[in-house]
């Protein structure tokens, strides 16, 4: 047993009198010695009269350790960056010399750009730029990667993700994201929901992310604690080794000799918590403030308890005040606890910001968070300073909340002197893709060295891990990038990919790029269209403005493309390598249609620069070129997402659900009924040169009805050109759902062979003449096979051909001969695929992970193939994803064929007689990349040319 000092604690020892008695210090040992299994509750020590004193706990030092660590600041140890080896370093991995790189190191706001070299060894950067030889030699069998001049970055960091937690493919086992137990759940932890056999892991790993903040989802007020992980798969393969500082506590041990590690939780207000709990917004405020109030209660006692412990007072002191459920909140009260909240609208802004102030705590980052650059001095008036700003670049409107967001937030937000990150929201957006969200908002105002920090170097100091991950310096994490162009420039893709110095990528596909990629896209000016989001509240009027003018004459255009009947014709492009040396021409429209160009001679300009309504506009080395078509989302028939009363409503699926006997039998429903004209989601479409739309209704059955081709710039549906087409083909959908993929495809086949009701059985009669197309939506290889035979039967029964499109079609690839033989088109929807169902889950992932992309592939096997989006604020990107996929596809693709994808391609596979015959004319550069700027649109079918900004 211990041996204690017989005194009260802080007091001079006190002798003992002499007249004690032999018998009374006998008793006193065969008391002590029969307390002596009790011993590690403490020792008594007794007064003078042989009266209890004091207890002093035998683990008074360890209860005092604890109390001096309650408030200690995270963060890493003093020597960390001295460390030799990394705490996650596997025994075996080579040290790595990448030679002749271009170095970004995220250092000084991500301005300093290094050339030189880097070398890793034992999981870190052991030096950057210039690598003393000596030091190399110290190591063996040492890899030399030769950069050849190639762009270098640290790892991107997802600040939110739900990568493990709501997989791919999505399997109901599989999926953790959300706990629907209560309002307020601090004590969950998605690591205990983290699957280590998500297919996204490899993906995201391929796009160069790095690291991922796991967040439980945004169903509950407070959904629980998140955990940041490393992507690289562990020789453990458990999910604890993912995690890349593991909290002190996360296994039941607490050491509280050193400074605690950064926890992270998530946080949600309003629309999320209150639909899931059907409760309003001042109920969703109080059961913060309620858990809040129960954590501070905590958290005062245990302040109260260690003031009389590090006092020494401890009679009747008890044990340490703590609730399991509770503790995460507590640590958020004590400044340990990075708080991630999801928040959108200025209210609820308000409200986490009054909530900081009374309860004295930090928020670490506002997630989503579409209307804070209306709103950055109420951010600042946080406690502890102004949170940083989790963003999408262009993903809004899908909702009430998002309905105000701005492309232009991160680059206001940074103006105000906010740090902004950008995020995927995993599987949202594809992780793998969330460099793309910064070339986004570097394309719209947000400047280079900002908008890649806002994936690198700003995730990683938001999340508390700055010491380690998002910079290139010596005694940090291993991880970066070695790009095959400047990060910032569409389509960049990695070369190759080290996480904690262990390559990635065994065998990557890429392509060598143009010089003109290895720098940052120069971006056009948006400063009026930034401050115009600002004044008008996030919804300025983006309507078109008809010139007035009868002739529009352009000057300073450096290529002009064209159609001719089904085909993409070059005039001049002076931009192609190997091109004819053209100067910079001028484009003549009269009346919503070109009359000549400059390249066919001087008179051409001489016959209209004298009319009397003339107006001219500078392209500075701009282009003109057919516009795009969008499909694939409910762009026109609805408004806000989730917004029922915005929108036109769902088909009734026929197979499930009684047919209501006023309908009639075989009735199908047409999209133009239900078109919805002048959304925002369309202006902003024809503003980024898609000035039509094809829609089918929405649906979740078999048949989806008859699609429509619309302008997305028409202000009404009476008004000229509104609507190009009021049938364009027939929609249907094979997949999952409460009738099997066998039944489906029996009821197909049914109506095929002639044997429906009504105006169904007369579509389905032109579809088998060749008159009308079906367009399925299908994703699956096996189901894609039964549907090519499907065809086959039909027209050896009616001797015709069938016109077929597949969209969707994540599996086509499998069958891409067998397609391109029964002469079926194919529209990519989305362009780049995601194995996000079990049926859709085997993708051709493109570079740099398979050589070809799913479009090559597929053209190659002489299939008509076209590009479709899934949403409808992904209509105004559909110029990016052009360009993109034929800079994946290796050069295979022409500019004409790549023009074709979301031109006239889209128009045969679905039915479009009527051509969209407008141009769009940009500056600068051209529709496809990230330094053109569309200024109008040339629309002979409405007889005259509009300008959009």
């Amino acid at each position: 047993m211990d041996k204690l000092p017989t005194y009260h604690l802080g007091q001079p020892a006190v002798s003992r009198p002499k007249n004690h008695s032999k018998r009374f210090r006998g008793l006193l040992t065969a008391i002590v010695l029969a307390i002596g299994p009790l011993a590690y509750l403490g020792a008594v020590t007794f007064d003078l009269g042989g009266q209890p004193a004091v207890q002093v706990p035998v683990n008074a030092e360890q209860i005092k350790g604890r109390c001096h660590a309650l408030n200690l600041t995270p963060g890493p140890p003093s020597n960390f960056l001295e460390r030799t080896e990394s705490d996650r370093f596997e025994a075996g991995a080579e040290p790595v010399l990448v030679k002749n790189a271009t170095i970004w190191t995220g250092r000084a706001d991500g301005l300093e750009v290094v050339k030189g070299d880097v070398f890793l060894a034992n999981g870190l950067i052991k030096a950057v730029g210039d690598v003393d030889g000596n030091l190399v030699k110290k190591y063996k069998d040492v890899k030399v990667v030769d950069a050849k001049g190639a762009w270098v970055t640290p790892g991107i960091v997802d600040m939110h993700s739900h990568l493990g937690v709501d997989s791919a493919p999505e399997l109901q086992g599989a999926d953790d994201t959300n706990s629907f137990k209560g309002v307020v759940l601090p004590w969950l932890r998605s690591l205990d929901g983290l699957n280590t056999h998500d297919e996204a892991y490899r993906l995201s790993v391929s796009g160069g992310v790095t690291t991922s903040n796991v967040l439980p989802g945004s169903a509950d007020a407070i959904g629980g604690q998140a955990f940041t992980i490393k992507l690289r798969p562990t020789k453990e393969r458990s999910t604890s080794s993912l995690v890349l500082e593991p909290p002190f506590g996360m296994n039941g041990t607490e050491d509280y000799t050193s400074r605690p590690r950064w926890r992270q939780m998530k946080h949600a207000c309003g629309e999320n918590p209150k639909r899931v709990y059907d409760q309003t917004r001042m109920d969703t405020q109080w059961a913060f403030r309620e858990a809040y109030n129960k954590a501070r209660q905590i958290k005062e006692q245990q302040d109260s308890y260690c003031a009389k412990a590090l006092a020494g007072e401890w009679k009747g002191l008890g044990s340490f005040p703590e609730d399991l459920q509770w503790e995460a909140l507590v640590d958020v009260l004590r400044g340990k606890v990075k708080v991630h909240n999801h928040c959108y609208e200025a209210v609820d802004l308000d409200n986490m910001v009054r909530l900081t102030n009374e309860f004295k705590f930090k928020i670490a980052a506002f997630h989503h968070a579409h209307e804070t650059y209306l709103v950055p001095d109420l951010l600042k008036k946080a406690y502890g300073g102004a949170p940083a700003i989790a963003l999408f670049a262009t993903n809004a409107r899908y909702k009430r909340e998002a309905y105000r967001g701005s492309e232009f937030a991160p680059r206001l937000l940074t103006d105000a002197g906010l740090k902004v990150g950008m995020k995927s929201d995993h599987p949202v957006l594809n992780s793998r893709y969330l460099l793309h969200e910064a070339q986004q908002a570097h394309y719209f105002g947000l400047a280079s060295n900002l908008a890649l920090a806002s994936v690198i170097s700003t995730p990683a100091t938001i999340l508390g891990y700055d010491h380690r991950i998002g910079f290139l310096k010596p005694g940090y994490d291993a991880d970066l990038v070695i790009w095959d162009s400047h990060p910032l420039q569409i389509g960049a893709t990695p070369k190759q990919v080290f996480i904690d110095g262990i390559p990635q990528l065994g065998n990557p596909f890429y392509s060598d790029k143009p010089d003109y990629f290895q720098h940052a896209p120069k971006v056009p000016n948006f400063d009026d269209e930034a401050k115009d989001a600002v004044k008008y509240e996030g919804l300025p009027p983006i309507e078109p403005r008809r010139s007035e003018k009868e002739v529009v004459i352009f000057t300073n255009v450096t290529s002009l493309h064209i159609r001719v009947g089904d085909h993409i014709k070059e005039v001049f492009d002076a931009s192609r390598s190997g091109a004819k040396a053209y100067e910079p021409q001028s484009v003549v429209v009269k009346n919503g249609e070109i009359q000549c160009s400059s390249v066919e001679g001087s008179g051409c300009l001489a016959s209209f620069s004298d009319f009397p309504s003339v107006q001219w506009v500078n392209l500075h080395g701009g282009s003109i070129s057919p516009a795009l078509v969008s499909y694939g989302s409910l762009l026109g028939i609805h408004e806000i997402d989730q917004e029922s009363s915005t929108n036109d409503g769902r088909v009734i699926d026929l197979l499930t659900a009684e047919n209501p006997a006023i309908l009639g039998e075989g009735t199908l429903i047409h999209a133009v009924d239900g078109l919805e004209f002048a959304t925002r989601d369309a202006l902003l479409a024809y503003r980024d040169g898609a000035t039509v739309g094809i829609t089918a209704p929405e649906s979740r059955g078999l048949i989806s009805g008859l699609g429509v081709a619309f302008s997305t710039g028409a202000p009404h549906k009476l008004a000229k050109g509104a609507v190009l087409q009021d049938i364009t083909a027939v929609h249907v959908s094979i997949h999952p759902s409460a009738s099997s993929i066998s039944t489906q495809i029996a009821v197909l086949r049914n109506l095929l062979y002639g044997h429906g009701e009504g105006e169904t059985k007369r579509v389905f009669r032109s579809v088998v003449e060749g008159e009308v197309p079906l367009v399925i939506a299908v994703q699956n290889a096996d189901i894609i096979a039964s549907l090519i035979q499907l065809k086959g039967d039909v027209e050896k029964l009616g001797g015709k051909r069938v016109k077929f499109t597949f969209t969707g079609a994540n599996e086509a690839h499998l069958l891409a001969k067998e397609i391109g033989e029964a002469n079926i088109g194919v529209i990519l929807t989305p362009a780049r695929p995601y194995p996000g169902t079990w049926k859709a889950r085997r993708i051709l992932p493109g570079p740099p992970l398979s050589e070809n992309n799913a479009a090559a592939l597929l053209l190659a096997h002489n299939v008509t193939v076209a590009l479709g989006v899934e949403e409808q604020w992904q209509s105004r990107n559909l110029r990016f994803d052009v360009g993109w996929t034929a800079i994946d596809a290796h050069g295979y693709i022409s500019k004409n064929d790549a023009i074709a994808l979301a031109t006239i391609n889209v128009e045969k596979l679905l039915g479009l007689s009527t051509p969209n015959t407008d141009l769009v004319a940009v500056e600068h550069a051209s529709l496809y990349d990230f330094s053109g700027k569309v200024v109008g649109v040339i629309s002979k079918r409405e007889g005259g040319t509009s300008l959009v900004r």
